[in-house]
């Protein structure tokens, strides 16, 4: 049974509704939605948390996955991008809930970003030669703020000639080049066997000849091992983590590399992020439900061990509008060139007007 002959009851209403951004379902007798980025309550109920349960059984099904006691929370992916993810009681005590968070079907190239101002169009020509010029990056932020979308909008820029491997906890990304594999990690079975984790997967791409290896969401031990394969020999390797801002970033990868058990003083391992990553995106979502870059910041290196960052464009918030819309505008603000800059010079793909003014 695929995906599309589940009946999703009353959730089904919503999922056809594109200005739905996403539905979370608290129990049988709540169902929220989003809808232009507030979340209110609806009149539609679940019969029983029998009735929830059994949908949930019925679609994590469909893409050979479970929810149950041994497994009480899981992700799944549909083919349209949209991401479900699940937990149970005990772990929830009201009753199972089922969060839907939904592609949008009008965003399908930059284009629509830059007219929806989550960037600008120089941003944009700026991120293209990133991705074109193989430069090891980062897209962080929040949940739900355009990470995802943004790199998936990018990854269109791949060279189809490249060996693309996507590395995701649940398959959502979708690359579009002929020489391309998805791989999702797995969770152990009713014997506590089989698992296959998020380090395992990235281990294992290093040896299938990998041109190009996008992580989905990098948020453990995994960090050394993305670290490592930009370091040797992997250019172009983009990373998805969470974080608030990109100072937090460069935080949180302290923080994943030492859970990994490495005997590194802290040093070092500043030494190897700043060696390794060389952009941050960072992503955040605005009061009024839209979602913009908020940081394209490079890393330069280390001096007195601490990682030394230039930001290349901030955005500026200016308040807001009569109808509550964020007001403001993403500015260069960039103190040197980045250090790779000269890569885009060499392979003709950037003119050094991309941090003018927009026209």
């Amino acid at each position: 049974m695929s995906f599309e002959k589940v009946d999703l009851g009353p959730v089904q209403q919503f999922m056809d509704d594109p200005e739905v951004s996403e539905i979370m379902v608290n129990g049988a007798n709540k169902i929220f939605i989003e809808k232009y980025g507030k979340k209110v309550i609806t009149p539609a109920r679940f019969n029983s948390e029998e009735e929830v349960k059994d949908l949930v059984d019925r679609m994590y099904t469909t893409v050979g996955k479970r929810v149950d006691p041994d497994v009480p929370y899981a992700d799944m992916c549909l083919a349209d991008g949209t991401r479900i993810n699940a937990i149970i009681p005990p772990m929830c005590r009201f009753g199972i809930s089922v969060t839907f968070r939904k592609f949008s079907k009008e965003i399908v190239e930059l284009e629509n970003l830059i007219k929806n101002n989550t960037l600008t169009r120089k941003v944009a020509e700026f991120l293209i030669a990133c991705v074109k010029g193989k430069v090891n990056m980062i897209f962080s932020g929040g949940t739900s703020t355009g990470k995802t979308t943004l790199l998936q909008l990018l990854s269109i820029h791949f060279s189809n000639v490249e060996r693309v491997i996507t590395i995701e906890d649940a398959a959502e990304l979708k690359m579009i080049q002929d020489n391309y594999i998805s791989l999702e990690t797995r969770v152990p079975d009713k014997e506590g066997r089989g698992a296959v984790t998020l380090r395992d997967l990235i281990r294992n791409t290093l040896r299938m000849a990998p041109n190009r290896i996008v992580i989905g969401e990098v948020r453990g031990a995994e960090a050394i091992d993305m670290l490592q394969a930009m370091a040797t020999g992997h250019p172009g390797t983009i990373g998805v983590v969470h974080a608030n801002t990109p100072k937090d970033l460069l935080a949180r990868l302290e923080t994943m590399v030492l859970m990994s058990g490495v005997q590194l003083p802290l040093w070092e391992v500043r030494k190897m992020i700043a060696s390794s990553v060389n952009l941050v995106v960072h992503m955040e979502r605005m009061r009024d439900g839209s979602r913009k870059v908020t940081y394209v910041t490079e890393l330069r290196g280390i001096d007195k061990d601490e990682i030394v960052t230039n930001d290349l464009w901030t955005y500026n918030f200016e308040g807001l509008d009569e109808d509550g819309k964020v007001l403001g505008s993403l500015k260069p603000t960039l103190r040197y060139y980045p250090q790779f800059f000269h890569k885009f010079t060499r392979l003709g793909i950037l003119g050094d007007n991309v941090f003018g003014a927009e026209e």
